[in-house]
């Protein structure tokens, strides 16, 4: 990771989580920040990080979670498919808020973060602050609840500055 692209990044609190100590205290990772500032490479990295130390480590966007899940309801096994993803020890979850969550998507985030609190890591990156995650939820109330489970025991990353794409781009010039 390159601490100095964007220097005001906490680099004590990347390099703990880089142990992955989170993943055995079962608590989540909320990555927040503007488009291109890295969040998608740091829960890329620390799932790297975990599959070094033997961890079960499943790379997700909302979006694409949302279809799976509602492509096992479809076939009758949606349980099935909760409880797997209930077991897997680090679960990220790339893009949150970016597109709605619609009935019944919100709800099935919510049971899917209610089976994993207290129980296993979940990684959420989105360009959204913690205060606009509710945003995301259609039913205002199933929003309050899984935001309160997330936040809970949280490690909160916040990366700010300028888009490292547009760095690149620039150099192409």
């Amino acid at each position: 990771f390159n601490f100095s692209f964007n220097p005001k990044i906490n680099q004590s609190l990347i390099r703990d989580l880089s142990t992955c100590h989170f993943i055995k205290e079962k608590s989540p990772v909320l990555i927040m920040g503007p488009c291109g500032t890295g969040k998608s490479h740091l829960a890329q990295a620390l799932g790297h990080c975990a599959l070094q130390k033997g961890f079960d480590v499943m790379c997700t966007t909302q979006s694409r979670l949302s279809e799976e899940l509602q492509a096992a309801r479809a076939v009758n096994t949606y349980g099935k498919k909760m409880a797997t993803f209930t077991k897997i020890a680090l679960i990220i979850i790339d893009d949150f808020g970016l597109k709605p969550l619609r009935s019944p998507q919100d709800e099935d985030l919510h049971e899917l973060i209610a089976e994993r609190s207290e129980q296993a890591s979940t990684i959420f990156t989105s360009n959204l602050t913690l205060d606009e995650w509710q945003q995301a939820f259609s039913n205002k109330l199933l929003g309050i609840a899984t935001i309160d489970r997330l936040r809970h025991n949280a490690y909160q990353v916040f990366l700010e500055g300028k888009s490292y794409r547009n760095a690149k781009n620039e150099k192409k010039k």
